[in-house]
Formats: structure tokens, C-alpha cells, sequence
């Protein structure tokens, strides 16, 4: 791994401790509220379509392995539906692009909702406990009208941009 890739893994796995570091902080004592989106799904899928090199697999997994343990989740289930939705993302990155952001939001938009229902579907299969179907669907919007946001933050406060395509040709010619 090159030295801005190594930079790049560990600048994900610090904006990932943030965004956990957040989700357990006590913001409203008691009010139930509506469920947020999964900034963290935003930002790992945001960086494999822009930045492919510089995320592996493997830190993708222990980051929401890591999440899992410390949110109580069923442990390794999300974490390994977003290893393969990461993935798929990541085998399509050369294809989308060159495309409008508005594409590649569409395209996002129905990994999320595949990833979700996938997540949802082995949960009722293994008799584990499903959350409600509108918060399940209210976090789905939310993750999805987040996303724009994300990218945009990610681009002005870390300066993740897409590959270009002298980039790429490196990378191709590296492997």
C-alpha cells in the first residue's frame, strides 16, 4: 500500500471513531426521536466509489465489527452485508465514474435498499429481534438524503475527490 493510501485508511478509520464517538453521545435525554441515517454506510461507500485504493476490504469489516461490539448489534451480520455491498460498489467504480452524481446517487440509493432488506430478511430467517418497519424505512430515507451531504463534507473537510483517469491507469499499472 502507497503512503497516501496508508494516509487515506487512517484519516476512514479516524472519521469513523468520530462518527461513533458521536452516535453514543447522550443528545437528548429520554425524547423518543426519529432514527438518523447511517452516516457511516454514507461515508464507507462514498470513499470505495471515490477512492478505491485506499480502502480495503479488511478495514472495512473490523470498522463495522468494531461498531457492532460497541453499539450491542448482532455481531458480524451488518458488518458483513456492507463488506458486500462495499464491494459490489467498489467492482462497478471503473463504470460509474465518468457518470452524473444524480446516477451515482440512484445507483447508492438502491445498494442501501438491497443492503437493508438483505439485513432485515436473515434477521426474521434467524428469529432475531426486527426493529419497527417505519424506523427501519424513516432510517432508509434518511441514509440516503444524507448521502449527498456526506460526499460534499468529505470532499471540503478531507478532500475526497474522485479518480482520475491518469490516476486510475497508475493504480491498474501498480496492482
Amino acid at each position: 500500500m502507497s503512503r497516501q493510501g496508508l494516509i487515506g485508511t487512517l484519516l476512514f478509520c479516524a472519521t469513523m471513531a468520530a462518527l461513533l464517538f458521536l452516535r453514543l453521545l447522550p443528545l437528548s435525554a429520554g425524547d423518543v426521536r426519529l432514527p438518523g441515517p447511517d452516516l457511516g454506510l454514507c461515508l464507507t461507500l462514498a470513499w470505495v466509489l471515490r477512492r478505491p485504493d485506499q480502502l480495503a476490504a479488511p478495514v472495512i469489516a473490523l470498522v463495522f465489527v468494531v461498531q457492532d461490539i460497541v453499539l450491542f448489534h448482532p455481531l458480524g451480520l451488518w458488518p458483513a452485508i456492507v463488506l458486500l455491498g462495499s464491494e459490489a460498489a467498489r467492482l462497478r467504480e471503473a463504470r460509474w465514474r465518468d457518470g452524473p452524481f444524480m446516477v451515482e446517487w440512484l445507483r447508492v440509493t438502491i445498494l442501501i435498499g438491497v443492503m437493508m432488506l438483505s439485513y432485515r430478511i436473515v434477521q426474521v430467517l434467524f428469529m432475531m429481534p426486527v426493529p419497527a418497519l417505519g424506523q427501519v424505512i424513516l432510517q432508509f430515507i434518511a441514509t440516503v438524503a444524507a448521502y449527498p451531504l456526506v460526499v460534499l463534507a468529505a470532499r471540503a473537510l478531507i478532500g475526497l475527490r474522485r479518480v482520475t483517469f491518469t490516476e486510475a491507469e497508475q493504480m491498474g499499472a501498480a496492482r
